[in-house]
């Protein structure tokens, strides 16, 4: 008895054709080098010109520094969202002179995105200097708007972009350790790669599991002795959050909480569903680290796939989030079977393409949307790659039909 086709495990696809893959692999000329580096360094520029201090989500966070190296209190302000490991990393920014500042963080913003996308290419093999690595960024700065929007913004997200990457090159090198020291301080900057705990739980890397919990605990409780209310981050950033934060927020944040009510679904059937959403996603990511073959791929997708399934449900969730997932699966597109030859991988990325506009959901209040959509599309996209049967599971099933 066959098993029906719909439940065979797709054949791996052939890498990109031969040619095309040797010409994307030999070194970048000058010419694309140079411009490159002339888009990076515009985006710099802008960012200096327009905003003070190095973005207005930056802003924020400097605030909070200098409020508590006067004395004050932190979380006073609840935009502040961050670990109390997070304000001293604050405070050294607000210690530098504003023209300093102003050029610092979106040259910092920009370092960490290129860095990212370096430590990406090179988890697939892909070298530094090949014409796939400096056209593909190229390609992420200036055609799809995320990358933009967390430049322009200076949102520490940017760190996540650069530490998910380090962290799984390191994984795929043996260095679970430094993966997981890696990891511990970009929660404590931002506790945006959280959900990544679960894949060292999945690997079994309880020395690295360690390091990534214990340095942002460490460096909170220190934190906290020295400041003022430490307490506000859970008496009042924490309710902030789980309440949708304010009017200047809640028309960005792209999570099925937020997005759904305001499609008139009620409040608590929202976060059901999202709830459900994530629990999926965890686990698809938990089929595709079970499926154990070899190369970089696990160890991406997986992690992708847990990110991915936290911003269906956390909160805020915003459109830039994605520019630590993306880069890290599209640096991918060379090999054999990768998320990105899928074009249902690329036709959810669209809606994000700069320029591209959609009829009453460009105005900033309607955005959230536009960003759902891109981030139910994209996760499906990569939960059923990650939940399709392998081959053994494949001719298990068709045994035990035929034994039935």
């Amino acid at each position: 008895m066959q098993l029906p086709d719909a439940l065979r495990a797709p054949a791996p696809q052939a890498s990109p054709a031969p040619a095309l893959r040797a010409w994307l692999l030999r070194p970048a000329g000058p010419v694309p080098v140079l411009v490159l580096a002339g888009v990076l360094l515009a985006r710099v520029a802008r960012v200096a010109v327009a905003f003070a201090q190095g973005g207005m989500d930056n802003a924020f966070v400097v605030h909070a520094g200098q409020v508590w190296l006067h004395g004050g209190a932190p979380y006073a302000d609840r935009r502040f969202l961050y670990l109390p490991s997070a304000v001293p990393f604050a405070a050294a920014q607000a210690l530098l002179p504003a023209p300093v500042l102003r050029v610092a963080a979106p040259v910092v913003c920009v370092g960490c995105i290129a860095g990212g996308w370096w430590c990406a290419v090179r988890l697939f093999g892909v070298p530094a200097r090949s014409r796939f690595a400096v056209l593909g960024l190229l390609g992420l700065v200036l055609f799809w708007a995320p990358v933009g929007d967390l430049i322009n913004l200076g949102n520490w997200t940017a760190v996540g972009a650069l530490a998910l990457p380090l962290a799984l090159l390191l994984a795929d090198h043996g260095r679970w350790t430094a993966a997981g020291v890696v990891l511990g301080i970009s929660v404590a900057v931002k506790p945006l790669l959280l959900p990544v705990v679960l894949l060292l739980v999945l690997a079994r890397r309880w020395r690295a599991l360690a390091w990534t919990v214990a340095l942002p605990v460490v460096l909170s409780v220190g934190a906290a002795l020295i400041m003022p209310d430490p307490g506000g981050f859970f008496t009042r950033t924490l309710p902030f959050l789980l309440k949708g934060g304010d009017a200047l927020m809640r028309p960005f944040d792209c999570s099925l909480p937020a997005v759904l009510p305001r499609l008139g679904v009620p409040p608590l059937l929202a976060e059901a569903v999202a709830l459900a959403a994530a629990a999926a996603g965890v686990l698809c990511a938990w089929r595709r680290w079970r499926r154990a073959d070899p190369g970089p791929a696990r160890l991406a997708e997986t992690a992708a796939m847990l990110m991915l399934a936290s911003y269906l449900v956390s909160r805020p969730s915003y459109e830039h989030y994605l520019v630590v997932v993306v880069p890290l699966l599209v640096a991918g597109a060379l090999e054999a079977d990768p998320a990105a030859r899928s074009p249902w991988f690329w036709a959810a990325l669209v809606p994000q393409v700069t320029g591209f506009a959609f009829p009453h959901l460009d105005p900033s209040t309607r955005r959230a949307f536009k960003d759902a959509a891109t981030l139910c599309a994209l996760t499906l996209v990569l939960a059923l790659r990650c939940a399709r049967p392998t081959a053994p599971d494949a001719a298990r099933a068709a045994t035990e039909a035929a034994r039935a």
